[in-house]
């Protein structure tokens, strides 16, 4: 069983953004324990007396607003707790990979980017899953927002109808579910996955964003990156990696 972790970035309606992204990690079930364990160390570094008080999100930390990190001199040093939360992943089994989508908002005016791109990184997951075998499953987690009940209500028209490819997305075996960011290390954790990708996209910060470039979900005989996805009306000249990749290999 592999699980996928999702969070978002960015908002649907703020005019100042230009993007929405949704991302995370995809884990098998052996390495759930390990991985969680990795950000708890660092949750014990932070607060050692407390450490299940530590709720890692990338935005709130970046802003040293709330505590514990208001109490963190130096933007520099908050940047550095990002980076380390991201590079949990380095020492993970390379079965360990992320999953990202970036919708340019302005490209689908007259559609809901939540719908676009949970049904992209839902397929990518699916057709991930049918690479390994054809009867590995899955499930999609995510973090609890006001876009459950919609989400679900697409997940099971999918699962009926088929989505935009005719794909029943057989190989996920059961609607999204949603838990509480608080109670899930690996929530948290796509939570950086998916602010890393929005800041690379929205604001061309790449500093995040290299530290987990190389485990987007890939075919290193093509060096195609189907983990992640740039939905841009100017995708044929854009040179980021996931569309760079798909018009070179």
């Amino acid at each position: 069983m592999y699980i996928l972790y999702l969070d978002d970035s960015g908002s649907v309606i703020n005019p100042s953004e230009e993007y929405f992204v949704l991302g995370g990690l995809c884990v098998p079930e052996n390495s759930l324990r390990w991985l969680s364990y990795k950000i708890e160390q660092l949750a014990e570094r932070i607060a050692p007396e407390s450490p299940s008080s530590v709720e890692f999100h990338a935005s709130a930390i970046f802003g040293g607003r709330e505590k514990p990190w208001d109490e963190i001199p130096g933007r520099l040093s908050r940047v550095n707790i990002i980076k380390d939360v991201l590079l949990t992943l380095q020492e993970a089994n390379p079965d360990i990979v992320t999953f990202a989508c970036a919708v340019h908002k302005a490209s689908y005016l007259a559609q809901d980017p939540v719908h676009i791109a949970f049904e992209d990184v839902s397929s990518r997951f699916n057709h991930f899953l049918g690479r390994i075998t054809p009867n590995s499953r899955g499930l999609i987690v995510l973090d609890k927002s006001v876009h459950e009940t919609s989400l679900q209500e697409l997940a099971i028209s999918f699962r009926r109808s088929g989505n935009t490819w005719g794909s029943q997305l057989r190989n996920i075996c059961e609607v999204p579910l949603f838990v509480d960011s608080k109670a899930s290390r690996l929530i948290q954790l796509a939570d950086h996955i998916a602010y890393a990708v929005f800041r690379r996209y929205n604001a061309n910060d790449i500093n995040y964003f290299n530290c987990i470039e190389h485990r987007f979900d890939s075919d290193p005989a093509t060096n195609t990156i189907h983990g992640l996805s740039h939905l841009h009306r100017n995708h044929l000249t854009c040179t980021c990696p996931a569309c760079l990749s798909r018009r070179t290999s």
